[in-house]
């Protein structure tokens, strides 16, 4: 595995950077294929801040990515709990995994496609949200390949955001995943 370890606000000594490289090292176990491991490590110099030490850190599998941010007042603290993050990301993506696979032993239950397509789209008018200032403060290119609603929601999950944008390989459009206010799932589908 590559293992990449960035620092910004802070430096890295290499003492530290071998016991991250260890902790890392560590995710193989839990899933087979991971190609590469960025870690950026950052420090808020705000005396404020309880846990100015951030450690974000994402693991790209064969197929997968998923990513981890944790904060702590320690920078190796930091690290272990993103890795800790990730070891629960990758146990649960192998679960699913398995359970795809094996269907009569781990049924997998869904909500109705009705449950699914209702869309909270209020969210524009909440108080505090004010469209004259807001800003676009980055942007992201990749590409997308059709999956299934269910396959959207476990790339979300690996990434740990809060929607997903996937081509519906059901119905060949555009379409959305996210996680709505009260904790379960809801999929927008281009018409």
């Amino acid at each position: 595995m590559d293992i990449t370890i960035r620092a910004r606000n802070t430096e890295v000594s290499e003492i530290q950077r071998l016991a991250i490289e260890a902790k890392v090292n560590r995710l193989e176990r839990f899933l087979d294929g991971i190609e590469r491991a960025e870690v950026l490590l950052s420090e808020e110099r705000n005396p404020r801040i309880l846990d100015g030490h951030l450690c974000e850190a994402t693991v790209v599998a064969k197929t997968h990515v998923l990513r981890a941010k944790a904060s702590a007042p320690e920078m190796l603290g930091a690290v272990d709990q993103a890795v800790e993050k990730l070891e629960h990301r990758m146990v649960k993506l192998k679960g699913r995994l398995v359970s795809r696979s094996h269907p009569r032993r781990h049924p997998m239950t869904t909500d109705s496609a009705a449950d699914l397509a209702e869309a909270d789209l209020a969210e524009a008018d909440t108080p505090g949200y004010d469209t004259d200032r807001a800003i676009i403060v980055k942007t992201k290119q990749f590409s997308i390949k059709p999956m299934t609603p269910d396959e959207a929601a476990l790339r979300m999950d690996l990434l740990g955001h809060d929607f997903f944008l996937f081509t519906n390989a059901d119905t060949g459009r555009s379409a959305v995943v996210y996680r709505r206010h009260d904790g379960h799932l809801g999929l927008i589908d281009a018409a």
